[in-house]
Formats: structure tokens, C-alpha cells, sequence
């Protein structure tokens, strides 16, 4: 990394002055515009409502890349039980003990940018973050022109950031080849939200967030803290991943992690809570949600989703790689996040949740919701693990199962957890097992969870809208 990081230190730095730029001039920058006496400037903070209370974020649009494909392809191919899981295309994986993944397969990243330069230049990651940001901008039908820029923001969670560049600028290093003066900014995990702000204007709190596979959770909970402080009324927030890498792929082998009993029916390999799960399956894509204070959304017309209520983060403080044994951290997670929310244990109708189908998360996860949901786990909740169809997005796992919380508030269908044949008798609850399911009335409230290695815990709280 050493290595890499002085000879991509170089390439920019003695590059010729056109080349230096270049950098600015692919990224679609425009000139710095300094502030005059006549230039609008931000509200110090949101007012509060008349009770005290911060002001209600909703959500008003959505935006999903997967190996499930986009948009209402997504949400009908989740609802019919289909797997994007595969035998791995970017690179021969014949030498891996596994072979699966779920790519983004169909992905083109060209219709997605303003400037065409800028695809080059940055990481695939960042092409599906972009992507997902401007199909929950085109959902959520908010006029870029007409959004005050200073207080909209986005913040975008990833893993592992640039995975691509950073090995292919490794390999280039080790041929002897030119390192790309573009390593540096596209292997950023910070990038991806940088990105979207300046496709599309965004001038408000802007950063990307670092924490594994809890990494989207996390962004869409600070996002959310922005708005209520009063220091954004638009928030662009979730998580984005590609590190189908051989690299990654090979390191997560090494840790036994993966599946690899499934290679000749790779869309049976994940398999959440059944008793025969053998380890997580690799996805890719990008899932984010437009946030925006009530006042705002209502002010402009905005179909709303539903609320996002509460958010919480902990940490186990145990292993850096295996949860708490008896679900501590998370189940203090869920708790503090339905305080925040205001809801009762016996209101939420449904989680989805981080349902990695490895033998420890499974079982670690379901003791943590019988301990906050008491006997109400086993009877009226249901809880799914999407990642049965979309595999494991790491850090774009938060984005896109906040996603399909959104969509389960907004229609009351309930997405299954696919491959679930055989009962764990520690693994006892309602998994919506192999078929969706359709409430009589959408839940007063949905969970989704997430846990990403060093221990961390996010979990947010989504709650039918009612207007104030």
C-alpha cells in the first residue's frame, strides 16, 4: 500500500499541467465561486416543531443497482423469489473454493453521468453509487434546479471504496507499468459521495462512511441526524459496493467466510437461518434514499414513503470478526433505535435482516430480536433476509435493505428468504420462508439491521407517515 500510494503520489504530482488537471476537468469541477454580499446563505437550523421535537424526516425516493437489476425489476424479482446469484464473470474464480457471487451484471454507467470523462476516472463503485443517486432523485421528482444547494447533502457507506482501482493500480505497480493519476481520488471510500455532489449540485453536508458492512446503515442514521439538527433539508444517503475482486474474493475464502458447497447451483448458496447455511455469498450494487424534512417535501408536492423515525449504532466491543455470542451489542442497537423512534417493541411488523447465512450471524441475530421483541418475535414479527437473492453487499447492504424497508411500508409485501428448507432449532423465528407475503395493512413500523466486522451494530426504524 506503501508502494502504491508514493507512486500514485508521483504520477499526479509531476504529471504535465494538463494532465494535472485533469483530475478537475473528468470530475466535472467548476470554477470555485466566491460568496458576495448578495449570495444566500444557509439557515443556521431547521425549527423545531411546536412540541420541541426535531423535525419529521421522510423518505420520497429510492434508488436501487443490483444483480436483481433496478427500480420496479428489483422489488418484482425480490417478491417472486428470483436469485441474482452466478458463477463469477469478472474474473476466473476456478482456483477459489468458491465461485458464486451476485454481479451487477448488466450494469452501463454511461446513462447515469452528466459528464462522460468522469466514468473513467473513478471507481465502479462510484458508478453505481451515481447511478442509484439519480434514480432516487428521478423517483423522488425533485427539481435539482429548484433545491436550495447549501442544504442538500449526501453521505455514502462503502467497505471497501475503490477495491478495483487500488488492485488494478497494484498489479500495474508490480508489472512495472504507470501507475493512473486518477488512483488516489478513485479509490477513496469517500468518493462515491463527493461524486454525487458535484453531479448534481449538492453543496451541503457531504462524506462517505467507513464501517463494513454496517457502513449503508450508518449513513442513512448520521444523514437523518443532519436533517433533524436543522442542517439539511435534502439528504442523498445509503451505500455502494464492487469488490468482486480476486483479491477480496481471496481473502474472505482464506477466512472460510463463503459459501462454497453450492459452486454447481450457485443460486442455492445462500441460505439465511436454515440449518444447512454454509457462509455468505459476495454481491455488488448500491442502494440510496432521498431524505428530506416533512416541511420540505410537503412544501414541493412529494409522494411520501414513509418516516424514518430512529436510528441507533453500538458496539460489541468482543471480536473484530464475530458478534457478540448471546447478540449483546445488537439487541442494545435495536432497543435504543425503537426508543428513538418512539415505537413499541409490538408495532414493528417486520425486519429485514442482516441475515448473512453464516453459522454465527444467523443465530447470534435471531437471539438479539428474541431479546428486544420478547414474545412477540414468535408470534405476530417477520423477519427476511434479502441477501438470499442478492448476496452479501457488504457496505451497500444498509442501502439497499433500507430500500426494501421503504417499499414494505409503502405496500405491506413482505420479500421471503429464499433456500430455507431446513429448520435450525436456534433459529426459530418467522422467516417469511420461500414465498412472499402480503399484510393485510403495511406495518406501523420495519426494522432493518445491519452488523459489519469490528463489531459494529446500525439499526434504523421506519414508521407509517402520518401528517402532523
Amino acid at each position: 500500500m506503501q508502494a502504491l500510494a508514493f507512486a500514485a503520489a508521483c504520477a499526479y504530482s509531476t504529471a504535465s499541467g494538463a494532465v494535472r488537471s485533469a483530475p478537475s476537468a473528468a470530475l466535472g469541477a467548476a470554477p470555485l465561486r466566491v460568496a458576495s454580499a448578495s449570495t444566500p446563505r444557509a439557515r443556521s437550523s431547521q425549527p423545531r416543531m411546536a412540541d420541541g421535537t426535531p423535525p419529521k424526516v421522510v423518505v420520497t425516493g429510492v434508488g436501487v443497482v443490483s444483480a436483481l437489476g433496478s427500480k420496479d425489476h428489483f422489488w418484482s424479482a425480490l417478491l417472486d423469489g428470483q436469485s441474482g446469484l452466478a458463477t463469477v464473470s469478472a474474473f476466473d474464480a476456478s482456483g477459489f473454493p468458491t465461485t458464486i457471487g451476485a454481479e451487477c451484471a448488466d450494469f452501463d454507467p454511461k446513462p447515469h453521468f452528466a459528464n462522460a470523462k468522469t466514468i473513467k476516472s473513478v471507481d465502479r463503485y462510484t458508478h453505481l453509487a451515481v447511478a442509484a443517486s439519480r434514480m432516487a432523485v428521478e423517483d423522488a421528482n425533485l427539481d435539482l434546479e429548484a433545491v436550495e444547494k447549501s442544504r442538500f447533502g449526501v453521505i455514502v457507506g462503502s467497505a471497501f471504496g475503490g477495491m478495483q482501482t487500488f488492485e488494478n493500480q497494484v498489479l500495474n505497480l508490480d508489472r512495472g507499468k504507470k501507475i493512473s493519476p486518477f488512483t488516489i481520488p478513485a479509490l477513496l471510500g469517500n468518493t462515491a459521495s463527493g461524486i454525487i455532489g458535484i453531479e448534481l449540485g449538492a453543496q451541503g453536508p457531504n462524506f462517505g462512511v467507513a464501517s463494513a458492512c454496517a457502513a449503508g446503515s450508518h449513513a442513512i442514521g448520521e444523514a437523518m441526524r443532519f436533517i433533524q439538527k436543522g442542517d439539511a433539508d435534502v439528504m442523498l444517503t445509503g451505500g455502494a459496493e464492487a469488490a468482486i475482486t480476486p483479491l477480496s474474493f481471496g481473502g474472505f475464502c482464506a477466512m472460510k467466510a463463503m459459501c462454497s458447497k453450492f459452486n454447481d447451483d450457485p443460486t442455492k448458496a445462500s441460505r439465511p437461518f436454515d440449518a444447512n447455511r454454509a457462509g455468505f455469498v459476495m454481491g455488488e450494487g448500491a442502494g440510496v434514499l432521498m431524505l428530506e424534512t416533512e416541511e420540505h417535501a410537503l412544501a414541493r408536492g412529494a409522494t411520501i414513503y414513509c418516516e424514518l423515525g430512529g436510528y441507533a449504532a453500538t458496539c460489541d466491543a468482543y471480536h473484530i470478526t464475530t458478534p457478540h455470542p448471546e447478540g449483546l451489542g445488537l439487541a442494545t442497537c435495536l432497543s435504543s433505535a425503537l426508543t428513538d423512534a418512539g415505537v413499541a417493541p409490538s408495532d414493528v411488523g417486520y425486519i429485514n435482516a442482516h441475515g448473512t447465512s453464516t453459522a454465527y450471524n444467523d443465530k447470534f441475530e435471531t437471539m438479539a430480536i428474541k431479546k428486544v421483541f420478547g414474545d412477540h418475535a414468535t408470534s405476530d414479527l417477520r423477519v427476511s433476509s434479502t441477501k438470499s437473492m442478492t448476496g452479501h453487499t457488504l457496505g451497500a447492504a444498509g442501502g439497499i435493505e433500507a430500500v426494501i424497508a421503504a417499499k414494505v411500508m409503502q405496500t405491506g409485501k413482505l420479500p421471503p428468504t429464499i433456500n430455507y428448507e431446513t429448520e435450525d432449532p436456534e433459529c426459530d423465528l418467522n422467516y417469511v420462508p420461500n414465498t412472499a407475503e402480503t399484510l393485510a395493512t403495511p406495518p406501523k413500523a420495519a426494522i432493518s439491521d445491519n452488523l459489519g466486522f469490528g463489531g459494529h451494530n446500525a439499526a434504523l426504524v421506519f414508521k407509517q407517515y402520518t401528517p402532523a
